[in-house]
């Protein structure tokens, strides 16, 4: 195997591990516990979820994932 060949393929491993680690990282920090007891269930959290993935589209940089967990964070989620 020729060595750009070789540096290719490790950095083809080493962004899809980047990219992994963030996907992981991003969805273990995201809201899922409303402090009021009485929005604390899936129904609010999913009407709530939509109402921010319909104010804040995807993006292809996966901005939103901030952008959605910002806004369920003011909407009461933590």
């Amino acid at each position: 195997m020729s060595p750009t060949k070789h540096m290719k393929i490790t950095l083809i491993k080493s962004i899809s591990t980047v990219l992994v680690a963030g996907l992981l990282f991003a969805c273990a920090g995201f809201p899922s516990e409303n402090t009021d007891p009485k929005k604390n269930n899936k129904d609010v959290f999913r009407k709530d979820l939509a109402e921010c993935k319909q104010d804040y589209p995807e993006t292809g940089s996966g901005v939103h994932f901030k952008q959605w967990t910002n806004c369920m964070n003011l909407k009461g989620w933590k």
